[in-house]
């Protein structure tokens, strides 16, 4: 579901980051500044939306290179499952982030201003040669400042961090 659609799932995640409570002042701003862009999935553990994921994806790195801001960020949240433990969690991330990796593979090469070896210091997560930054979020975080109803995942261009 593209981001034109104000589906329940993105409102909740609106309202979870317009609290007051959240920590994340560059999150406030980019709701504030209309700077997130949102993809709603089903389940976090099917590859069926995987290549609507990546499309979705592969449009926010066209519109972050062709924007005056840098601060973009590309939120893809699951209705399912209720995450129950951070292992949980990360088995879906990674599992979600390895099958873009894979289709991604197939077209573009890795952004060569990091590594892709997990273990490196400057590894970052890569798709149509833009590294980003991964944050994620779910109902069992063990941080407070990651802790959302539905599991998610919020894409943030490296470059954003340099």
């Amino acid at each position: 579901m593209r981001d034109n659609t104000r589906d329940p799932v993105i409102e909740s995640f609106i309202q979870h980051v317009n609290d007051q409570a959240f920590p994340c002042l560059a999150a406030h701003s980019a709701i504030t500044n209309d700077q997130l862009r949102f993809f709603v999935a089903d389940h976090m553990a099917c590859p069926h939306h995987d290549a609507g994921i990546l499309a979705f994806l592969y449009d926010f790195i066209d519109e972050f290179r062709q924007s005056a801001s840098s601060f973009f960020s590309a939120v893809v949240l699951f209705r399912e499952p209720v995450v129950h433990s951070e292992e949980m969690f990360e088995s879906f991330f990674w599992k979600r982030l390895q099958s873009l990796s894979d289709m991604d593979a197939m077209k573009y090469p890795y952004d060569m201003r990091v590594d892709c070896d997990v273990d490196s210091p400057t590894f970052s997560f890569s798709l149509k040669e833009e590294a980003f930054y991964i944050i994620g979020l779910h109902p069992a975080s063990s941080r407070k400042a990651r802790t959302f109803l539905y599991p998610a995942m919020v894409f943030n261009a490296h470059v954003q961090f340099e």
